[in-house]
């Protein structure tokens, strides 16, 4: 019997590590079809047709034949659906959202463009990496004095939030951040990768497709 869910991504891809990393901690096994966006296949019609925006990740659920996009939406689904990761309370369900938009706004941009940056596949005039790593050491700042007598971001347990900002913070010291000025969130990423079911983003995202096992 095939997988409940199948993800659709790439192995560079940060977003689609999001949603591998809430899956494999949630315990749901799932099919991964890797997509050669150097050859175009993000624009070609099959995935266009499940994915309109042309990009990864992308997550069907064969239980509804649903077609999911956006790794924050997928994460709110994927909690919503399997009853994970949501918060205690209303208001951690709440505060659990806000850290996903902030995440977006202030610091997944940062990181992941200084990344790409870093690794020569979109190549920038210095002073745009060098604005990249200030806003992204800013809002770095922001995580760790909020990190401070935490263990998660927010309430007693782990959210949707930890995994969508560690989709993130996981990437930083290859984009080029030095994570050795933010103790606070080191302790947490620690933490965090001791969770059951965790695994790096080369277990997670292989550059081949995959079947659960």
């Amino acid at each position: 019997m095939p997988a409940r869910f199948e993800l659709h991504g790439i192995a560079f891809s940060g977003p689609t590590y999001k949603v591998g990393l809430m899956l494999a901690l949630a315990g749901e096994p799932f099919d991964y079809v890797h997509l050669n966006m150097m050859q175009g296949e993000h624009k070609q019609p099959a995935h266009l047709s499940k994915q309109r925006y042309g990009q990864v990740p992308l997550l069907t659920d064969r239980n509804n034949g649903r077609h999911l996009c956006q790794s924050a939406a997928i994460l709110e689904y994927l909690s919503d659906t399997l009853g994970k990761f949501g918060g205690a309370t209303l208001d951690e369900r709440l505060q659990a959202r806000e850290w996903l938009y902030w995440d977006f706004d202030r610091l997944a941009s940062q990181i992941y463009r200084a990344r790409t940056i870093k690794l020569g596949i979109r190549p920038a005039p210095p002073e745009v990496y060098d604005a990249h790593i200030a806003g992204g050491n800013a809002a770095l700042k922001v995580l760790d004095q909020h990190l401070a007598g935490r263990n998660w971001i927010v309430g007693e347990g782990v959210t949707i939030a930890d995994i969508d900002i560690y989709g993130v913070v996981a990437y930083a010291e290859e984009a080029g951040f030095d994570l050795s000025a933010y103790s606070n969130i080191q302790s947490w990423m620690k933490r965090f990768e001791a969770l059951p079911g965790f695994a790096s983003t080369k277990a997670l995202l292989p550059m081949e497709s995959r079947v659960a096992a």
